[in-house]
């Protein structure tokens, strides 16, 4: 447990000085890399000013410099003190300025929370490792906004595993196989309805809205008996209090959690999920009342569903619920926050017509016909929390168009009454830029992490309120223009390459009828072919290879050897169990984008900006910041290699250009189409080189394509047309022969069938098992599919092995909506998170499974 648990926290004292430090440092650097200039120049800038964040005048500049911006502590590491300007007083907490974060990562700058709950779930180490862990993040994150000066500072958006989940425990709405009947809601209940356990299947995971983080989807009918069954949001308030540190406590509001809910298993599935509201409000008011009773003052409600196209019932309810809690309300000021698009009109309209609400947040980056609502008609004497800053991408805000908004506002509804917010919470981001050595000065200085959009929303917070710190904000100007005139952002030929694109639809001249039958006279596969996603177990030696191989320690030949060498155990696992269609593991691949952005123009990566997924699944995501294409092959050698281990089809895998721009951080000064065009073609030259290699089968995989999706349906016809176009650009000049694989997981896919079905891929393998088979719904309903699929038969994200005779039932549901030779059998997603005995013992019986089956229907 040595890596996760932190060592004791810094004094108060300490924590501000070095925030201060850091700060003034930084900005320092930024600001002579800007200008490449003298420290005279930028001493004479500096001269007599106050410290920002409200500390004691600055005494001097410091002579020189460091080579790069120092780092404040991560909360598990200790680091040496930074040197500050002597003082012979306490610092001064900053005064709080009119300034809000919707919510922070959780996970750690350096993934502190992801290595104790392995390590918890492994049980290697107790419940109260796994806590002291947690709460030494909380801390850190805490202090941290309160030594900037943040005024309102949130609690209760920490989590083990997911918000959602913690709201389900709160409620007491566990599924009753967790066999949980009263009490406060533990670990065991907890942590099984996240991940399953040896007897019962996980709770269904899918898609927050339209970003890269998963929530746990609760299952709930009118047999369910709510109760105040977790205090953690008390409990946490109360840990921030003892601090010296008044929080404002966060919950999921009551209309968002019932509709991102779905009807148990076995409750129609046209029952009503709002007709519970008047169920879930009394525990709702049970937490209302303990909140008050601790002290707090303000509570939050996050209402992102409202920015979602709800009808006029769904609007009333929303109405109803909030105004017959409104005397449990009393004595508190209250916060509406709603984000990640525009708020329509009419939820608009029914939202700030709350008369118990004290304030409203609006998401003012994704929702800017918001504003236009808010300049026609705001409430009289409401707070406006205004997200001018960026929660859910890294580049650094531009400080003075953001303050041009909040000017705006303030003709609107008077300065007193705005507050300086993030667009949504900072969990879609990564932690600390402070913790990224290795990027070089150029474009760490266009970036900003959660660390600094806390201190970009309490410099914008200081400046509304009239003491604008002018060396920052002319650092931010240069920084911001810097961006704009570097030539390693643009690339006349790529942006040529992609304005022709336009100009075709990129569809494979033979109907996918035709090509299936071409393609199984080369492939000669049985009925109901078995296969799997891509990855297989990454094991602890794999991981120290590559990051030898990374680091030098080893040469190219040791590597390329020892990849070879877990490709052959792979390849040789796959033929022992029966598996028809194999994959080589992606040994040599750390993550299935970072890999291929690593080989692409365009893109940059991280040594820390690590953003959770779900549970302690974290990803780093790419960051892309100028014009992409590919320098040269990039698969090529090992698919070539893997196929020559083996007489059965190998895939060829590849990550397709959706998935890379959903998963990655993009650049925001051209429309997202562009830069996926782009990624297109790139692929699409991978594409034709592994079919030259003798690669017949190739997998791009697009499991990102539904993230994407607009939230509002006006929008999504657009963005389905130009994705699917990206998609069907990387393969459209392949032969008949060539078969085309693609793969999607864990959202809800039914409302975009068509569009999938205008991918023109010759297979698709789809997550299905752990969303309770709800993608056959859309067979049952009438919807033709003649390309070959695979809906998983298991879920990959537990632990548990299912039953050859369970996957087998599976496959039956399937076959009485799909045809036998269309039909693929294979595990939900890849297995890159489980362990090789779970894998073998699945896989086997998935075989077993389809060997059945086959049976049968060679006997009818």
């Amino acid at each position: 447990m040595a890596e996760a648990t932190a060592p004791p926290a810094d004094t108060w004292e300490q924590t501000t000085q070095k925030m201060v430090a850091v700060l003034v440092l930084t900005e320092t650097s930024q600001l002579l890399w800007s200008m490449n200039q003298s420290p005279k120049i930028i001493g004479a800038v500096l001269k007599g000013k106050t410290i920002r964040m409200g500390q004691r005048a600055l005494q001097r500049v410091p002579p020189s410099l460091p080579s790069r911006t120092p780092s404040l502590p991560p909360p598990s590491s200790s680091s040496p003190s930074l040197r500050c300007a002597p003082s012979s007083r306490r610092p001064l907490r900053p005064r709080p300025m009119s300034s809000h974060i919707v919510g922070y990562p959780r996970i750690g700058p350096k993934r502190e929370l992801k290595f104790a709950l392995e390590s918890f779930w492994d049980g290697k180490t107790g419940a109260e490792d796994l806590q002291n862990v947690a709460a030494d993040l909380r801390r850190s994150i805490w202090k941290h906004m309160a030594g900037v000066g943040i005024k309102y500072i949130p609690s209760n958006t920490f989590s083990y595993y997911d918000q959602m989940l913690d709201t389900t425990a709160m409620l007491g709405a566990v599924p009753s196989r967790y066999g949980w009947e009263s009490g406060e809601v533990g670990f065991d209940v907890y942590f099984s309805m996240a991940r399953g356990n040896d007897s019962v299947p996980a709770m269904e995971m899918t898609k927050w809205f339209d970003t890269n983080y998963h929530y746990i989807v609760p299952e709930l009918g009118p047999s369910v008996k709510f109760s105040y069954a977790s205090h953690k949001a008390v409990e946490e308030f109360k840990e921030a209090k003892a601090l010296g540190i008044d929080t404002v406590p966060v919950l999921i509001g009551p209309m968002t959690y019932l509709l991102l809910s779905k009807p148990a298993k076995d409750v129609d599935k046209s029952f009503c999920l709002l007709s519970l509201i008047d169920m879930i409000l009394p525990v709702y008011k049970e937490v209302l009342t303990d909140l008050k009773s601790a002290g707090a003052r303000w509570i939050q409600f996050d209402e992102p569903i409202l920015v979602m196209d709800l009808d006029t019932n769904q609007l009333q309810t929303f109405s109803d619920a909030y105004s017959h809690m409104e005397s449990s309300l009393a004595g508190m000021n209250v916060l509406i926050a709603t984000y990640f698009a525009d708020v329509p009109a009419e939820a608009y309209k029914a939202l700030t017509s709350l008369k118990c609400v004290t304030g409203f947040g609006f998401d003012l980056v994704r929702g800017l016909e918001t504003l236009d609502l808010i300049k026609v008609d705001f409430p009289r004497g409401k707070l406006l929390f205004a997200g001018v800053v960026d929660g859910r991408n890294i580049w650094a805000n531009d400080l003075s168009a953001s303050l041009k908004t909040l000017q705006t506002l303030e003709d609107i509804v008077g300065k007193e009454k705005v507050v300086v917010s993030t667009s949504c919470s900072l969990l879609h981001t990564a932690v600390d830029l402070l913790n990224e050595i290795k990027l070089d000065k150029e474009l760490k200085s266009w970036l900003a992490f959660a660390a600094q959009k806390v201190v970009e929303v309490y410099a914008l917070a200081r400046s509304f309120s009239g003491v604008k710190d002018e060396a920052m904000f002319a650092s931010n100007s240069m920084r911001q223009a810097s961006r704009r005139s570097s030539p390693r952002v643009t690339n006349a030929t790529i942006q040529h390459n992609v304005a022709a694109v336009m100009k075709s639809d990129h569809r494979r001249s033979t109907k996918v009828s035709a090509r299936l039958q071409a393609q199984q006279k080369k492939l000669n596969l049985p009925p109901l072919p078995t296969t799997t996603i891509g990855s297989f177990p990454q094991t602890a030696d794999l991981r120290r290879i590559r990051k030898e191989f990374k680091a030098r320690k080893i040469s190219e030949i040791d590597y390329v050897q020892a990849i070879k060498v877990e490709f052959e155990k792979v390849v040789k696992l796959q033929e022992e169990l029966g598996i028809d269609v194999l994959v080589h593991g992606e040994a040599e691949r750390n993550d299935m984008v970072e890999f291929f952005g690593e080989q692409l123009s365009g893109f940059a990566f991280t040594s820390n900006g690590w953003v959770q997924s779900y549970g302690s699944r974290c990803v780093k995501p790419p960051i892309i910041y100028g014009d992409v294409s590919r320098p040269k092959a990039m698969t090529v050698f090992w698919s070539s290699m893997a196929q020559k281990m083996t007489k059965r089809p190998m895939k060829g895998m590849l990550t397709g250009p959706v998935t890379i721009l959903n998963w990655s951080f993009v650049r925001n000064d051209q429309p997202r189409y562009e830069t996926c065009f782009q990624i297109a073609l790139a692929i699409k030259d991978e594409v034709k080189d592994l079919e030259k290699a003798g690669i017949t089968v190739i997998q791009i995989d697009e499991a990102a394509l539904r993230e994407g999706l607009p939230l509002r349906r006006s929008e999504q016809e657009l963005y389905l047309d130009w994705a699917v176009h990206a998609f069907r650009i990387t393969n459209c000049d392949v032969r008949d022969t060539t078969q085309i694989h693609t793969h999607m997981c864990y959202s809800n896919f039914n409302d975009i069938i068509n569009s999938i079905i205008n991918m023109d891929a010759d297979v698709i393998t789809i997550e299905n098992s752990r969303s309770d088979e709800k993608l056959l719904s859309v067979f049952h309903e009438g919807v033709k599919y003649g390309a070959g699929i695979g809906p998983g038969v298991y879920d990959i994200h537990s632990p548990r092995i299912p039953s050859a005779e369970e996957i087998a039932e599976h496959i039956n549901k399937m076959l009485a909506v799909l045809d036998s030779k269309v039909l693929w059998v294979n595990p939900d997603c890849g297995l890159k998170t489980r362990k090789y005995s779970e894998v073998k013992s699945a896989l086997s019986n998935m075989v077993a499974a389809a060997k059945l089956i086959r049976s049968q229907l060679n006997k009818s």
